[in-house]
């Protein structure tokens, strides 16, 4: 039964399904092109004569304006979502486009990789959802709209791209331009949350102090959230800097093809779908810290057996890991976003993703520092379980407020 207090937030089932689906759309953006560099790194390093290790340092130097990020969450507090929203397509289509087009150096196409890289640190597709959302379903919702963007393109298309097509590698990155187009389209349709809408109306009538990215409303509370949340996605972020060189340990190392990796990934993006799928599922049902310990104890075992298999297991172990990937993940998908007030939840947000953007140098420079210490990578990947381990002990030491199935209004009212 919904509470008096938020039937004004009630939204039709025809248009929260609309929004899962857009909002599972964008997410499809941020996670290709965060995910198609797995596949494009032995390519990337082929074409333009430098390292693997060169490539991992040369990204930490070009992930840097990340920690801008904040300066893009917080439009959602200026302009609203819908707005927002538009503007994180438009970061991610366009240079994914230029790559295409003006790159003949390796520094240009960093320039673009960059670009389209600091869009897809944002996460603030999942606001949307999660101010939409039912309370007893808010997990379930969020975990929906990430796992369609798990929707396994990053598998599909490199063959169909380079082998049967036979166009230049970097339309790996052009093609997220053309997909733009048609979620163009659909965002259209989107309506500004009402929850928005409502903080948007108390701000003209002087009953909320309007505010300039959180500074002046964010309060001891929102501090304390910022860095705990920051610190588990710091952690997973480093974690999955090192699991993108996947691609180079089963192409270079343990010579797959393209054709026999892309399969690898494929079911390993199916199997981070259903981990997505029971992950929503267990939080809604026992609770966010017990979903993220699991996930994060998964991940952090099946991760650190790659380097001592049997080559013939690597294509069962990989999906195991992209299961907890994704289940550990989807903590961070859904926790995040509702723990915040609505009236400064963008700004948080853009705070938390900032703090947390540091993973965007130290998961570089680590990888490249593994790579150097064992270029085999039995250690490396002892090392990316290793990461996953931090996460539990702080979960226990802090002991974060639990959300399940609360509303957002209670959330900030008893939140500490």
């Amino acid at each position: 039964m919904v509470s008096e207090e938020t039937k004004a937030f009630v939204r039709s089932k025809q248009y929260l399904l609309y929004l899962i689906f857009f909002m599972g759309m964008v997410a499809v953006m941020d996670q290709y092109i965060s995910t198609i560099k797995t596949t494009a790194i032995p390519l990337i390093v082929t074409e333009f004569g430098i390292t693997e290790a060169e490539f991992s340092w040369w990204e930490a130097v070009y992930l840097a304006p990340t920690f801008l990020i904040f300066a893009l969450n917080g439009l959602n507090d200026f302009i609203g979502r819908k707005w927002s929203i538009l503007i994180l397509m438009l970061l991610m289509g366009i240079p994914s486009l230029a790559i295409v087009y003006f790159t003949p150096s390796f520094h240009l196409f960093m320039v673009f990789y960059g670009m389209a890289m600091f869009a897809t640190v944002s996460n603030m597709w999942t606001i949307p959802v999660s101010e939409e959302a039912p309370a007893e379903k808010r997990a379930k919702y969020v975990s929906i709209a990430y796992i369609l963007g798990l929707i396994p393109l990053q598998a599909i298309l490199p063959p169909v791209i380079i082998d049967v097509l036979g166009l230049h590698w970097k339309w790996m990155y052009g093609v997220m331009f053309i997909f733009m187009i048609p979620v163009f389209f659909l965002w259209l349709f989107m309506k500004e949350t009402k929850r928005y809408d409502v903080i948007k109306q108390e701000r003209q009538e002087g009953k909320r102090k309007k505010h300039f990215y959180g500074l002046g409303v964010i309060n001891k509370a929102d501090v304390k959230y910022i860095t705990f949340s920051a610190a588990i996605w710091i952690c997973w972020l480093v974690n999955s800097f090192l699991f993108f060189w996947a691609g180079h340990y089963f192409q270079v190392l343990n010579d797959y093809t393209l054709t026999q990796w892309s399969m690898v990934l494929l079911v390993t993006l199916i199997a981070a779908m259903i981990g997505g799928i029971i992950s929503g599922k267990v939080m809604d049902k026992i609770g966010r810290t017990t979903a993220l310990i699991i996930g994060a104890l998964g991940l952090a075992l099946s991760l650190s057996v790659w380097g001592f298999i049997p080559r013939i297991l690597l294509p069962v172990i990989a999906p195991i890991s992209g299961f907890f990937i994704s289940f550990s993940y989807t903590w961070i998908v859904v926790y995040v976003p509702e723990v915040f007030p609505t009236e400064r939840r963008g700004s948080c947000m853009g705070w938390t993703t900032t703090v947390a953007r540091i993973s965007y140098v130290i998961g570089p420079m680590f990888a490249a520092v593994m790579l150097t210490i064992s270029p085999t990578m039995e250690l490396f990947w002892v090392a990316a379980g290793a990461v996953m381990l931090i996460p539990v002990a702080l979960l226990l030491l802090f002991q974060p407020y639990e959300t399940k199935v609360q509303e957002l209004e209670v959330i900030e009212r008893q939140r500490e």
